[in-house]
């Protein structure tokens, strides 16, 4: 199977490098910046295609890496053409952009998967699967935090919220579909976000989540803290609680050359990224649905976009939900 990957920057290296380890898939790869072309091709053997046009039509399957505001653009065309298509998250910029997405893979009868990659993650799916068997009694209070310093290597489109949503769009985006996946539909958010303030190279947001199911979701994302990524939760319910901190989670610590880099322990096909990239090619083989659905990708990003509105007015919203 061929994969054409389009965006070479940081998201796309990461597919690169676990599709590697795929002995049945073959990379095609374009980015408009040779550069990063260069960059992916020191690790990861690819053919480069000479546009995005030539990706689209001589890939099996589609995986855009590109950044936000070019997803609608490039996810359309592939859709277009009957090609399987994977979207980094989010799914598109906007509410409208995801309906015109998910029609068109409707009309054309092709597979479209928003990559929420959190849904992967070995701790947030345990503790998806914990709560679905009622360990925990009902759900009350649901607390996450994410993020670290500023992107910067994506600085030039990132800082613009116009481009890149912000934070809240961005990454917290993350949290909102693993709340909605595991507990339920939102029905109203309120957030506060540094966002829209002209911040540079940070940023900072706090959402507040009204669940139909009666619990409150408290969802944190922050581009400012100088101490690096970090990732927790924490879910309250009538019989017990559920905790997890990722600066408390055993690694492995590889120094050399002057280098000192965390690692992951898990072998390479459990990877959540690996497990993510591969769940989709096994959907796409065996004409079954992806594993995430575009309708899960339109919610989140519906979610997203009524925090950025609750943030500029200062009201609560109500997500879009079709």
């Amino acid at each position: 199977m061929r994969v054409g990957i389009l965006g070479c920057g940081g998201m796309g290296k990461v597919h690169a490098r676990h599709y590697k380890s795929m002995p049945d898939v073959s990379l095609l790869i374009y980015d408009i910046s040779s550069e990063k072309i260069e960059e992916l091709l020191k690790t990861n053997p690819a053919t480069v295609a000479d546009s995005a046009e030539e990706l689209i039509k001589k890939s099996d399957v589609v995986d855009i890496c590109l950044p936000t505001f070019l997803h609608y653009e490039f996810a359309k065309q592939s859709l277009e053409t009957q090609k399987p298509t994977l979207c980094e998250k989010p799914l598109c910029r906007t509410v409208h952009e995801c309906l015109s997405l998910i029609e068109i893979a409707e009309k054309k009868k092709t597979p479209l998967m928003p990559a929420q990659v959190v849904r992967f993650f070995p701790e947030f799916r345990r503790a998806h699967d914990l709560i679905q068997s009622g360990a925990i009694g009902k759900p009350a209070a649901i607390r996450t935090r994410r993020g670290g310093k500023f992107p910067t290597s994506a600085a030039t489109w990132m800082a613009n919220p116009e481009l890149s949503g912000g934070i809240m769009l961005d990454l917290m985006i993350h949290d909102f579909d693993w709340i909605r996946w595991t507990f339920g539909e939102i029905e109203t958010v309120f957030a506060e976000a540094l966002t829209f303030t002209n911040p540079k190279n940070t940023d900072y947001a706090l959402a507040t989540l009204s669940l139909k199911s009666g619990a409150i979701a408290h969802v944190e994302g922050t581009w400012a803290d100088p101490a690096g990524f970090r990732v927790t939760f924490s879910i309250a319910g009538s019989k017990g609680l559920i905790e997890h901190d990722s600066s408390n989670t055993n690694t492995l610590r590889v120094s050399a050359e002057g280098v000192n880099l965390p690692q992951s322990p898990l072998h390479t096909q459990d990877d959540p990224y690996f497990l993510q990239l591969k769940t989709f090619l096994n959907a796409v083989k065996s004409n079954t649905k992806p594993p995430v659905a575009p309708g899960d990708g339109l919610s989140a990003v519906a979610i997203a976009q009524a925090a950025i509105k609750s943030a500029t007015t200062g009201y609560p919203q109500k997500p879009y939900q079709p």
